[in-house]
């Protein structure tokens, strides 16, 4: 399971390194792409060939199913890492996630979200702000 937060530098080649706690999860290879509020999904190949099959089995005769899939497949790319548990970040997607030198890695169970650190700080003020509502919301279907 991927959980913590961690703070990394990019490096001037568009490299960083992953989180030494993820590392042994993740694998020689991964799967970075578009996410959701602005970050960077991260997935192991396993992961992603579990998702992709998800995506592929919804009907493309659906414009919201056609739309998400370009997203997400069409952003994707499988990328090494390095002998020092580095990988290089994509222009592509560095523009997209608005990364600078920090970057934040936050494990989400079965995948990583890359963010940029302001936009990260931002989000988890609001969702802290918000906290105590959203397990009020959860509480009905037995999270907590």
């Amino acid at each position: 399971m991927l959980i913590g937060e961690y703070i990394h530098t990019m490096d001037e080649k568009k490299r960083i390194s992953l989180p030494v706690k993820f590392r042994k999860s993740l694998g020689r290879q991964v799967v970075l792409t578009h996410g959701l509020d602005s970050c960077l999904f991260l997935f192991t190949i396993g992961e992603w060939k579990k998702i992709g099959e998800k995506l592929s089995s919804m009907s493309f005769l659906q414009a919201d199913n056609r739309s998400f899939n370009r997203y997400i497949f069409g952003g994707a790319q499988i990328v090494d890492v390095d002998n020092s548990g580095r990988i290089l970040i994509p222009d592509h997607l560095k523009d997209r996630a608005k990364f600078d030198q920090k970057v934040v890695f936050i494990g989400v169970s079965d995948r990583v979200e890359l963010w940029n650190e302001t936009a990260w700080n931002d989000y988890k003020g609001k969702v802290e702000a918000e906290a105590d509502q959203l397990a009020e919301k959860l509480s009905h279907i037995g999270v907590l």
